[in-house]
């Protein structure tokens, strides 16, 4: 067996990225050690710092504007990177990685710190697929947003992040699934990642302790940081200050040591342009609290998650699916089997197993539960992303407020079930003829099956339902709709939000549907075309642009 062991003893030779910069003098403000009100000022403000906010705040940074970037989670780095679920749970993640669905049927996964879920994702990097590009600009008049127009967008991002070809063989979590696809004769393909001198060791999800996964945080963020933007971390946006059709300012709230509480401090920022990019759940939620115009009632609305499905598959050999590389294997054959606008496809992927995350997923209970995570080692996992927003039965859901913060209120109809059976079959096919001995569903009612025979006439029978079936997400989409006509959407292909003169949003809330992929690299490519344009609107210097 090879050895695992991870050296993090040596993980303190490595130079820590944040630490170097304050040396260097960036300018961070951090909100929980204000002891007055803070007005603060810059060319334009950015809120959020993860995919859209740091690849915003760096083009626009290297543009010679003055940039003020506001993030509601604290400044980590590799330094405390521990890759522990204890810690990286509650301080990494969006309400301790526990935040639902306002009906608590959807478990979903956002960063919150800065580098957002580029922090703590799986480096899975995929350029938006074409039928998508073509399914917007056809329903959603985005014109010049089709395949040709992005490619060399996506192409200065890969570059600019070293996006590439995975060197290293799957691990056995990942050949499991490429064995079982290979068996039955189905397509499959290797995930690109954004890593750089990557350690293979598997625990992604709780922040990169040898900073190879290029995040916002060891990439863009200390761009803008070293050409003069200025940081502000645990400071929660509240809502902007309107005055007509422009934002006259925006007021924050000062967040405690445990990045939660208000300290009763507030800090106003002002700017001649504001960016929203604080993910598709928040962006909407702060515009609905500034009360900003919306005469179609469209923010919010039509909000995306590829609800996912969980197969577990126990294996006569240990699997150890919390060891290298989390994702490296896909199959898109099941979102080719019919038209984008039909019955809802769905993206195959092989999850990294971590103990907390698999046992508070997994059905169960008591000795049951006991028995399966005694089985941890032998585990295999498998993930159905659902293609959603493409069919008229697939509308997504609406971000709301309660108690002034955002939720989302996403229902699980029928169209949804249907693809959530298929998808649960077709994983335990997949496991079998990979030579599971054993399949679980994530289910409810389901138990192990021990054939596929078995499996295909139980999971044909279990109750599709709320609460039943566990679905999961980590990709959030929409909300702040960008279209051709204003009747579609809140945002022009611009990025600038149509009804307030003085504001853009840049993030995953722009996209219409679903994108079909990990969406990633999608905000990186649209966001660096659109922020390169806002830089050359606002006068600054040539940003940057893909070679001719």
């Amino acid at each position: 067996m090879r050895d695992k062991t991870i050296p993090l003893a040596s993980s303190q030779a490595i130079p820590d990225p944040v630490r170097l910069g304050r040396a260097r003098g960036w300018k961070i403000v951090d909100a929980a050690a204000l002891d007055t009100d803070r007005t603060l000022e810059a060319d334009v403000v950015i809120v959020g710092s993860g995919a859209g906010g740091g690849v915003t705040a760096e083009i626009l940074a290297l543009a010679g504007l003055s940039v003020l970037i506001v993030e509601e989670g604290a400044l980590r780095s590799s330094a405390d990177f521990r890759m522990r679920e204890a810690d990286a749970y509650p301080e990494l993640y969006q309400e301790a990685a526990a935040r639902q669905t306002l009906d608590k049927g959807i478990k979903i996964l956002q960063g919150r710190t800065v580098g957002g879920s580029t922090t703590v994702n799986w480096t899975s990097s995929f350029r938006t697929p074409a039928p998508t590009l073509a399914y917007w600009g056809e329903r959603f008049g985005l014109a010049g947003y089709d395949e040709p127009d992005l490619a060399p967008w996506f192409a200065l991002m890969e570059a600019r992040l070293h996006v590439d070809d995975w060197q290293a063989p799957p691990n056995d979590n990942n050949a499991l699934l490429k064995r079982g696809l290979d068996k039955l004769g189905i397509e499959s393909g290797f995930i690109r990642r954004n890593v750089k001198g990557c350690w293979n060791l598997g625990y992604c999800g709780m922040g990169c302790p040898t900073n190879a996964k290029q995040s916002m945080l060891v990439t863009t963020i200390p761009s803008a940081l070293d050409h003069g933007a200025t940081l502000v971390t645990r400071a929660r946006a509240e809502r902007f200050l309107l005055r007509g059709e422009r934002a006259d300012g925006l007021l924050c709230t000062a967040l405690g040591a445990d990045g939660v509480a208000p300290t009763g401090r507030l800090l106003r920022l002002r700017a001649r342009h504001f960016v929203v990019a604080g993910g598709a759940i928040n962006s909407p939620a702060l515009l609905l609290r500034s009360g900003a115009p919306d005469p179609h009632g469209l923010l919010g609305k039509r909000t995306f998650l590829h609800p996912t499905l969980i197969s577990a598959a126990i294996f006569p050999q240990r699997v150890e699916a919390w060891a290298g590389a989390p994702q490296t294997v896909y199959s898109d054959h099941f979102l080719k089997t019919g038209p984008i606008d039909g019955a809802i496809g769905y993206k195959l992927e092989a999850p990294p197993l971590h103990p907390v995350l698999l046992s508070t997923t997994l059905n169960g209970f008591g000795r049951e539960h006991a028995g399966i995570m005694r089985r941890f080692p032998h585990i295999q996992g498998m993930l159905a992303l659902l293609r959603d927003g493409f069919h008229e039965a697939s509308a997504g859901g609406a971000v709301q407020l309660r108690d002034g913060a955002g939720v989302l209120d996403y229902r699980l109809d029928d169209f949804l079930w249907d693809g959530a059976r298929r998808a649960l079959l077709s994983m335990a096919e997949i496991q079998f003829a990979a030579g599971a001995s054993a399949v679980q569903p994530a289910h409810e009612t389901a138990r192990p099956y021990t054939s596929w025979n078995q499996a295909r006439r139980a999971i044909a029978d279990l109750p599709q339902a709320l609460h039943m079936t566990r679905v999961v997400s980590a990709h959030v989409m929409g909300g702040c709709t960008m279209a051709g006509d204003e009747r579609r959407g809140v945002v022009a292909p611009d990025g600038r939000y149509r009804h307030l003169a003085n504001l853009s949003v840049h993030d995953g809330s722009l996209f219409p549907t679903s994108i079909g992929a990990n969406p990633q690299l999608s905000i990186y490519g649209i966001t660096a075309r659109l922020a390169s344009g806002l830089a050359a609107s606002l006068g600054g210097k040539a940003a940057p642009r893909p070679a001719p």
